[in-house]
Parts: C-alpha cells; structure tokens; sequence
C-alpha cells in the first residue's frame, strides 16, 4: 500500500495491520511514486520466495 505523504514523497506499508502497535509497518519511503512501486514488487517477490 502506498501513501503519498504532505512532504511529496511516497511511502510503502504493509497491508496488514500490526497486531502489537494496530498501525502498518513502514515499509520505506520513496521521493517517486515508480521507485514504491519497484520496492512493492520486490517486497512481493521475496515474501513468495
């Protein structure tokens, strides 16, 4: 899940929720939105791996 933040940059978050703190863990933040969806991808790829 990617979120565009007040700043102009893009953030990637877990789809699910952390149970421990009920938020998304922070998966990176990114100055383009092409460069969260890259790292969305490998976070996929390596999750199935």
């Amino acid at each position: 899940m990617i979120r565009k933040l007040k700043s102009g940059e893009y953030r990637l978050y877990s789809r699910k929720v952390d149970p421990k703190t009920r938020k998304r863990r922070n998966l990176g933040t990114f100055s383009t939105r092409a460069a969260a969806e890259k790292h969305e991808r490998e976070v996929q790829y390596f999750k199935r791996h």
